[in-house]
């Protein structure tokens, strides 16, 4: 359950593959590293409870930093490096960085804020050069690879978009245990025993190491001592050809993966030999039924599903029980209770009734989770000692959970969220908008694409040309996937008598005739 007990037990395994370029680290090398880092972090000044940020693709340095910041007791966040360059700079002085580690590969976006992070004492560029950034291979390359004297358990600190758009880091409450002694083994052997990881597994990872899912999946099955496959990008037929060239036993997707692979050519998909795979995991969006049915039907009963968030949760259901059940999202996943409550906070009790979905926190008020610097968000997300992710369900009546709304109306595309209240602040902007709504509409590949209904303000005429330069003036400003791949123009959008915009409304006219979530 520790990299540096792997490192003793079995130095020649390889921890890591980078299937792109064929690069492979062991134990033993990235023990070595990540203590560089670690020893580099401590003579910077960096104690337990400090924080780094990281902005790197899915590259070979990535986990040595992970590992840096885990062995030091720090709270590690990796900042999407698909945000827009103000993003990146909000996130980076919101998670008090005193260090931040840059991917020349995201070269321009790291320079233009590198002047604009007071809180970061330490910028290290990797890779490469960046304007305003030391060498990280010249910097931590002088250090020892020895482990510091004091080694503390960290912990990772991911952001995630809040309902008033700007990005919310979920803070775990950690305890600085001693690195080695068995504080994180509850937790993830629980979690791998959940889902049936062994030190035997070779993992997939086939998303973007910045996201919670690929990130926690990685590093349990680096704990648990197996072998870890980073793909630099997701590719349909790339992923079923590493599969089979490096027999991959663990995965885990989200459901955009899916529909793109079984949109290969028949023959692309009969060519690779997937039966070392024994474990699909998925989730991160709602995976439509007839999606998920065909992936049953391909690969076998071998795919699970889970329900969860950053902050917890959570439920999971296997493909036999999902074919009794299709569309559900499963039971408690360690056998507690999911709970339904209603607007006034009620236990719903009748199956098939939605309300808010909630799950029961630990006992212990210092070991919940927080929205970092956001104590008012904080509180609405908790009712006595349970905790929402935002959703809204029914159970049936064998107590399997259906989703079938979000309260902030967010959008899932791709498997990546999207909040409206952003895209709609950034819009409301434009001198030729007189009200904005943002809504997810269907799309084929995607789930949900993001649309933009527009009202125009006196005197301003609609026309295609318009709608495109409402969109380049989005992604001029936000990070390009949250910008609005279409515009639809009204005359009027519909409001309630408070004053919010019944967003309902506006799904039902795109939704007709398919599967929404909602």
């Amino acid at each position: 359950m520790y990299i540096g007990t792997s490192a003793e037990n079995h130095p020649d395994k390889i921890a890591l593959i980078f299937g792109d370029t064929g690069a492979k680290l062991t134990y033993r090398e990235l023990d070595e590293r990540s203590n560089r880092v670690a020893q580099a972090l401590w003579a910077f000044g960096l104690r337990p409870g400090d924080a780094v940020a990281a902005i790197m693709t899915n590259e070979e340095r990535f986990f040595e930093l992970f590992w840096g910041a885990m062995r030091s007791g720090l709270f590690f966040t990796p900042v999407n490096w698909h945000l827009s360059a103000e993003e990146m700079q909000y996130v980076v002085d919101d998670c008090d960085a005193k260090v931040l580690f840059a991917s020349a590969k995201v070269r321009d976006a790291a320079a233009a804020i590198a002047g604009q992070l007071p809180k970061v004492q330490k910028r290290l560029a990797v890779g490469g050069d960046i304007p305003g950034f030391e060498r990280y291979e010249d910097v931590v390359g002088a250090f020892p690879a020895t482990r510091i004297a004091d080694e503390r358990e960290g912990g990772t600190m991911i952001y995630s978009s809040g309902t008033t758009g700007r990005p919310k880091g979920v803070r775990p409450q950690i305890q600085f245990q001693p690195a080695g002694t068995g504080s994180v083994i509850p937790g993830t052997l629980g979690f791998a025993m959940i889902f049936g990881l062994d030190e035997k597994d070779t993992y997939i990872c086939p998303g973007p190491l910045y996201h919670a899912a690929p990130l926690q999946f990685s590093q349990i099955h680096l704990r648990l001592g197996a072998t870890v496959c980073v793909m630099e990008k997701f590719d349909a037929e790339k992923a079923l050809a590493f599969i089979d060239r490096f027999k991959i036993t663990s995965s885990q997707w989200v459901p955009t993966h899916f529909s793109r692979m079984l949109r290969l050519p028949e023959e692309a998909r009969r060519k690779y030999d997937l039966s070392s795979l024994r474990i699909a995991i998925h989730a991160a969006a709602p995976c439509p039924i007839p999606v998920k049915q065909a992936m049953i039907e391909w690969w076998g009963p071998k795919i699970i599903e889970y329900y969860a968030g950053t902050e917890g949760g959570g439920t999971l259901i296997r493909s036999d029980e999902w074919m009794a059940h299709k569309g559900s999202v499963g039971r408690h996943w360690a056998g507690g209770t999911v709970h339904i409550l209603d607007e006034e906070g009620r236990e719903v009790t009748e199956p098939m009734v939605d309300g808010g979905v909630y799950f029961e926190a630990p006992e212990d008020p210092n070991a919940r989770f927080k929205y970092h610097k956001d104590d008012a968000k904080t509180a609405t997300t908790y009712r006595g000692n349970l905790f929402t992710l935002g959703d809204i369900g029914h159970l049936d009546a064998d107590g399997y959970l259906y989703l079938t709304d979000r309260k902030s109306h967010m959008i899932i595309s791709g498997g990546v969220n999207v909040y409206p209240q952003e895209v709609e602040n950034c819009l409301a902007t434009h001198p030729k908008i007189e009200d904005v709504a943002v809504i997810g509409v269907p799309h084929a590949d995607m789930g949900e694409e993001v649309k933009a209904v527009v009202q125009l303000r006196p005197g301003i005429e609609a026309s295609p040309e318009l709608a495109g330069e409402l969109i380049a003036y989005a992604r001029e400003h936000i990070a390009h996937y949250k910008a609005p791949r279409s515009v639809d123009f009204v005359d009027a959008l519909p409001r309630m008598e408070n004053g919010k915009i019944y967003k309902r409304l506006l799904r039902d006219r795109y939704w007709a005739g398919h599967s929404s979530r909602i």
